[in-house]
């Protein structure tokens, strides 16, 4: 006979924060992860030249949450990282989102000058403003900059993001596109930023170190589990506990309904024999070439490491659930999340099934929301 109280499916962010607070309450866990690793897409690791990768592409951590990242804080220390980034559109280089500085470097000093003392009048200094709202402005200068930002920052860059026509983006997507009227160039205004001072893996590993804690990874759940008639079996037995699942929930059922839609990245990872590649550690190419972006890791980790240096290249593409593809992003749009609610529906015949993060919930949701809806789900489960 099973002994556990919970089985935990996924051991990214979701899983994790729900194992350590079940097992710190008490309770025995089960942590099944189908990767040969922990951290899910935050996982990180050394390359060849000793230097700190994010194998899934970089994660930035930000929130505003002080239950987060106190939270968090009890698991890892931080460094003072605060992300920027740069856009190269063509020869032009400036950060983004958008902003005062921005402004001045892909226009003249005197029209730059010019152009920001109009948008201060007609919006005030440190404000946040849509393309959309600039678009409907009757003045030409003020028009021109969110054509600007729509052609070079959004447009291009989408495209190859989610692989659309123009004419297929959701116009409501467009209209969210900021303009910071600011000098701020940092990528994230929220109040706590910073790296994990050791890594995203030490951070999971002191995380999952509760002795209430049994972890399998290599572990492709649907071995272990089963949904039948309202149900769940667990290595062919009766289980009285409860699952809580964070993976694709298309796969958890077989795609019996048909497959999700997703996108997926693929990733080029290079080593160089300087210190430096790039002046900031991620750098997005919005107009032209058929990557997304290249972020180095010293940067973003404050490594260091003298000649030598690791960056990654970032490719989008159509998720295939019939190969070894990784999904990335939910493609949410009306027919996708009606198909997503015919597998919610067959979930919700399971009462002892909990659905959390972005996988099974078909959402995007960065790092800090995933931890502070797991925190809310445990209060839930354990009544506190």
């Amino acid at each position: 006979m099973n002994n556990y109280d919970f089985i935990i499916v996924g051991c990214g962010f979701a899983g994790a924060v729900c194992a350590s607070e079940l097992a710190r309450d008490g309770k025995r866990v089960l942590v099944l992860e189908k990767r040969p690793h922990i951290g899910g897409n935050a996982y990180d690791c050394k390359d060849e030249s000793g230097i700190l990768i994010h194998k899934y592409g970089p994660h930035i951590f930000h929130t505003d949450s002080k239950r987060v990242f106190d939270y968090l804080s009890l698991y890892t220390e931080w460094n003072d990282y605060n992300h920027e980034v740069l856009a190269k559109a063509g020869d032009l280089e400036f950060p983004v989102p958008f902003n005062l500085n921005s402004l001045h470097s892909v226009y003249p000093g005197d029209k730059a000058e010019y152009i920001e003392k109009k948008l201060i009048s007609e919006y005030g200094a440190e404000k946040k403003v849509t393309i959309s709202e600039l678009s409907e402005n009757p003045d030409p200068d003020i028009k021109g900059v969110a054509d600007f930002v729509y052609q070079n920052v959004f447009l291009h860059y989408t495209m190859k993001q989610w692989g659309k026509r123009p004419e297929e983006i959701d116009p409501d997507t467009t209209a969210r596109v900021p303009v910071f009227i600011s000098r701020d160039n940092r990528y994230f205004q929220d109040k706590y930023q910073g790296m994990p001072k050791y890594g995203y893996t030490a951070l999971f590993e002191n995380m999952l170190g509760c002795k209430n804690i049994t972890l399998r990874t290599s572990a492709d759940a649907r071995e272990y589990l089963q949904f039948r008639n309202g149900s769940i079996y667990f290595e062919g037995e009766p289980f009285d506990g409860k699952v809580i699942y964070t993976g694709a929930l298309d796969e958890l059922f077989s795609y019996e309904h048909g497959a999700l839609p997703y996108r997926t990245l693929d990733f080029e990872f290079e080593t160089h024999p300087v210190s430096s590649f790039q002046s900031h550690a991620t750098v997005n190419y919005t107009v032209d070439k058929p990557y997304t972006r290249i972020s180095e890791f010293k940067k973003l980790t404050w490594q260091e490491k003298e000649d030598v240096t690791s960056t990654v290249k970032e490719y989008s593409r159509e998720y295939d659930h019939t190969t070894d593809d990784i999904p990335y992003y939910a493609v949410i749009n009306e027919e996708n999340n009606a198909l997503y609610a015919k597998y919610k529906k067959t979930a919700e015949g399971y009462k002892d099934l909990f659905l959390l993060g972005r996988l099974a919930e078909y959402k995007y949701y960065n790092m800090d929301k995933i931890v502070l809806l797991a925190l809310e789900l445990c209060d839930k489960l354990l009544r506190r």
